[in-house]
């Protein structure tokens, strides 16, 4: 009935994975690629998250 009023998950996980991209392009240009390595590698995850979203449409 109120289906509006719920929130678009894969709205969501795009931010996310916008967010962490931006994130490790920052934590590169400073030089810890320890840090741009984690981020990359949670913002792939989250891309592999949307694209099973995608499917399930």
């Amino acid at each position: 009935m109120f289906s509006f009023l719920k929130k678009d998950p894969l709205s969501k996980l795009n931010k996310q994975y916008s967010s962490l991209l931006e994130q490790a392009l920052v934590a590169q240009r400073k030089g810890d690629i320890r840090t741009y390595s984690d981020l990359s590698a949670k913002a792939e995850a989250i891309a592999d998250e949307i694209d099973a979203l995608k499917k399930q449409s």
